[in-house]
């Protein structure tokens, strides 16, 4: 029985895991955290998985919240005017419902399961130097630890890593109490606010330790006026700050909120980090060789929601490769080959997620427009979140954009 280490209790890490228990391996987790400290700690995402990566939990039996989730059933997109109204408002459907489970929820449950079915789980924070050692007891080691010393051990890549400090400054807090859009009272929707020039604002629906809740999720301009919480606040604060951007900003989502109050006392998180994509292969100080998977290898800005949906497929497409390659050894050629056919989907995302940071040129502003007017475009766009690798055929290229305004 092929042995297999992975670092990291994450998304993508725990789906593996869980994935390569099914198929008669043996693997050991190591995590930092108790699944206990993770129930019991602060939120550390926002997140809103889309169908198909909700499909990947579904095909291992491992989407355990789904019946209690709350359904996400469209994408409304909001544009903000200088008159504090809103110049645009459109809604669209989604054709597949999608969810967002507090990540203290799914980690924690995901690691009790993994033990459950026989999962070996060792509670311990490791360090470069004690994984050199730890190396050699297994045939595949694999890292999806996306933050900490580890990380140093895979190589950015220049070509395909056009930023170098964080795009957006990130806040957010997790809230009972927000009444449902007027306009759709009973659509549950993920909403996407735009304020040119300032940032961004996100709300979404989301299952949490006390039941549904939602998510309040500002991406700032660097330097702006959302840019405000490096002096960590606590959560009462920082609740009240992110309202009062609301009131200021996006007056129509406040209005919503006016009686929000937080979930629990570690339902807050401010912070922002590079986007990235490396190099997957790490090589330890011995010699051996680690494999990096999800946010390791490629960390986007969550601008796209997609930060949960790429570790979702990224452990579905290294679970198909580590299984079809037998008892073949684990080389650097096989993990740049692992990588690179994860990345035929991931690159999809990078570009559009690092397109949408800069500001919109005209055809996207054009899009957006359109699609208030035309249910086929809105439709299209909102879809684009459950597989990004669409907006190549319309949305990133104005030409492509131009013929299938014609068309439709």
């Amino acid at each position: 029985m092929r042995k297999v280490l992975i670092v990291g209790a994450g998304q993508s890490g725990l789906q593996l895991a869980l994935g390569l228990l099914a198929a008669d391996y043996d693997v050991t987790v190591m995590s930092a955290r108790t699944p206990e400290e993770i129930r019991t700690g602060r939120v550390m995402s926002t997140q809103c998985m889309f169908h198909d990566a909700l499909q990947h939990e579904r095909d291992l039996g491992i989407n355990q919240w789904e019946a209690d989730t709350v359904n996400v059933e469209g994408l409304g997109v909001s544009v903000a005017a200088p008159d504090g109204g809103r110049a645009l408002d459109w809604f669209a459907e989604l054709d597949h419902i999608a969810q967002s489970v507090d990540q203290r929820v799914k980690m924690a449950g995901w690691l009790e399961l993994f033990e459950d079915r026989g999962g070996k789980l060792v509670i311990h924070g490791v360090m470069t130097s004690e994984l050199d050692a730890l190396a050699r007891l297994y045939d595949l080691v694999i890292i999806s630890a996306g933050k900490g010393e580890l990380v140093q051990l895979f190589d950015r890549v220049p070509e395909r890593s056009p930023y170098t400090k964080p795009m957006r400054a990130l806040s957010l807090a997790y809230a009972h109490g927000v009444r449902p859009r007027p306009e759709h009272p009973d659509k549950m929707a993920v909403r996407f606010n735009i304020v040119p020039g300032v940032g961004e604002l996100f709300m979404i629906p989301a299952y949490t330790l006390t039941g549904n809740c939602d998510i309040l999720f500002f991406e700032g301009v660097p330097g702006g006026p959302l840019d405000c919480f490096d002096d960590r606040p606590g959560p009462a604060e920082h609740f009240v700050r992110i309202l009062d951007l609301m009131r200021q900003f996006v007056p129509w989502e406040y209005e919503r909120c006016r009686d929000a109050e937080l979930t629990d006392a570690k339902a807050t998180l401010a912070g922002g980090y590079t986007p990235v994509v490396r190099n997957p292969v790490g090589t330890l100080p011995g010699g051996a060789i680690v494999l990096g998977m999800a946010d390791v290898v490629v960390a986007n800005d969550p601008i796209t929601g997609q930060g949960s949906n790429n570790a979702g497929h990224c452990a579905a497409t290294y679970l198909d490769a580590i299984v079809e390659h037998g008892d073949r050894p684990y080389d650097a050629a096989w993990m740049d080959a692992t990588f690179e056919r994860y990345w035929e989907y991931a690159r999809h995302v990078t570009e559009w997620t690092n397109a949408l940071l800069q500001p919109p040129p005209p055809h996207v502003l054009q899009i957006l427009g359109v699609a208030g007017q035309n249910p086929a475009v809105a439709k299209r766009f909102a879809n684009g979140f459950t597989d990004p690798t669409d907006f190549q055929h319309w949305f990133m290229d104005p030409a492509l954009w131009e013929k299938y305004l014609a068309e439709v």
